[in-house]
């Protein structure tokens, strides 16, 4: 049996996963500079959707507390949820830890060293890590923030205090027992009566008794006030502890943010135009920049192609060679639409335009872009 060797291996330029005997996959960039806020260096990691070489597109963001923990799973949840088309590609950043209990905390506790750091925690991202993701990734304002813990603790702060400083927030078992139940009491009166935009609060809980009591009284605050345009859910995870709550805390709650994502049969059905109107929907809700995937108008060409309407695949491939020209797997799409309608000429030309722009951008696929070129000029010789 052969072995796999996976290392996640930390650099100053990316966070690469190596398999042994094959290509590195990049899952990541690795990013340091000097926060004026915070007075120190601080690290975050930053995932990249796939299709973000390949379009001139920006994208929302989740930030995520506690970063060096939740990294990875939550950039391979975000990735399969968006693959999936329930949720946008989206970028993450996962803020790496300094000192977790001065910044995620809101209040000076003698017993917590250094404790006290909330409000100047969010002047550091309002001030400074925002303004950095705009000079230097393409980034759409709408943002949700994750925190575990004293990361929900943070969140919830937030929530009360800044609450449009984020569009959505997945709290996961958030230790809301901080300096006496702080923030459960506050509540009462920091609520916002009416949020500006719609805002999403997921909240989460294993079975962890120390917790329910604050817990349920802060849920009870938030809707028995039932803010205007705030969405709330809490669910209690009792199968899960403290430890195992985060990552289907995240999945969930991306679903619950983006419950309205999913293109339904029946519209896919009517085409692209009927598509094309699904997305504009989505970019209103949830004050978006939003086109259509290309993996969706593609899943549509495929599905005109199998059911043998290739005259309408043509069309829709072709499409989608018009809105993302930078992406090789476009043309090979396209150039197999053409193969089976014989047009091999085209089929070629197509298949060609895959690989060189596959080439340039060190594309996964280029093998079976190779490959697909290979056999139409094999089969343009024999002609």
């Amino acid at each position: 049996m052969k072995r796999i060797i996976l290392i996640i291996a930390l650099f100053t330029g990316s966070l690469t996963l190596l398999t042994a005997g094959e290509h590195e996959y990049v899952i990541g960039e690795k990013v340091t500079f000097e926060s004026t806020v915070l007075n120190e260096e601080r690290t975050i990691y930053v995932y990249l959707p796939q299709s973000y070489n390949f379009s001139e597109a920006a994208y929302p963001v989740l930030y995520l507390l506690d970063g060096r923990t939740h990294f990875l799973h939550a950039s391979g949840i975000t990735q399969f949820l968006s693959a999936s088309g329930v949720i946008p590609e989206m970028i993450v950043v996962a803020v790496v830890n300094v000192n977790r209990n001065r910044d995620f905390t809101p209040t000076k506790l003698s017993q917590v060293a250094e404790s006290g750091g909330a409000e100047k925690f969010t002047d550091f991202f309002a001030n400074e890590l925002f303004p950095f993701m705009e000079r230097n990734y393409r980034v759409q304002s709408y943002d949700i923030l994750m925190g575990h813990s004293l990361g929900g603790t943070f969140a919830t702060y937030v929530l009360l205090n800044k609450p449009e400083m984020f569009d959505g927030y997945i709290s996961v078992s958030p230790y809301l027992m901080y300096d006496s139940n702080l923030l459960v009491i506050e509540t009462e009166s920091n609520l916002k009566p009416k949020f500006s935009s719609e805002t999403y609060y997921y909240m989460t809980i294993g079975n962890e008794p120390n917790y329910f009591e604050a817990l349920a009284y802060f849920a009870k605050t938030v809707e028995t006030k039932s803010p205007k345009g705030l969405n709330f859910e809490y669910l209690q995870m009792l199968d899960d502890s403290h430890g195992t709550t985060p990552h289907l805390s995240i999945y969930n709650g991306l679903l619950y943010i983006f419950s309205d994502w999913k293109l339904q049969p029946e519209v896919f059905n009517e085409g692209l135009a009927a598509i094309d109107k699904h997305y504009k929907f989505l970019s209103k809700k949830y004050s978006l920049d939003m086109q259509t995937p290309e993996n969706t108008i593609n899943w549509l060409g495929y599905t005109y192609l199998n059911k043998g309407d290739i005259k309408q695949a043509i069309t829709v491939f072709r499409e989608n060679v018009k809105r993302f020209p930078e992406s090789a797997n476009v043309y090979d799409s396209l150039g197999e639409a053409y193969e089976n309608n014989d047009q091999f000429t085209d089929a070629q030309k197509n298949y060609q335009k895959a690989v060189e722009l596959a080439t340039s951008k060190a594309d996964p696929n280029l093998k079976i872009y190779k490959k697909n070129l290979k056999r139409m000029q094999e089969k343009l010789t024999q002609e």
